[in-house]
């Protein structure tokens, strides 16, 4: 084999792999903040439906007392025994962990 036509397997290789990159992410339209909603949606699921849910689609800056990161808000609202049931959260905008909840 000569090394003309293995640096040619390569670069096709490549190439081809950018390519199918590229076509699965205009496949899967979700953003990250979408999958982070998804996420807080699957955990409120488990104890009961879900009436209502937003997120904010551009991240923000959160700090508590130790911690600064960038992260998304977003709400949930249920009814649960009858009666409207209301919480904002924030999530890591990096990893998804819900680090605020708050019941309104």
């Amino acid at each position: 084999m000569k090394i003309k036509d293995f640096a040619a397997g390569i670069l096709t290789g490549v190439a081809a792999g950018i390519i199918v990159n590229q076509a699965f992410q205009k496949m899967n339209p979700n953003t990250p903040a979408e999958d982070v909603l998804h996420a807080v949606k699957e955990a409120f699921k488990k104890e009961g439906p879900i009436d209502g849910s937003w997120i904010v689609m551009k991240p923000e800056p959160f700090t508590n007392n130790v911690l600064t990161m960038d992260v998304y808000r977003g709400g949930i609202s249920r009814i649960k025994n009858g009666e409207l049931e209301q919480y904002e959260f924030a999530a890591n905008a990096q990893t998804g962990t819900v680090v605020e909840l708050i019941q309104k």
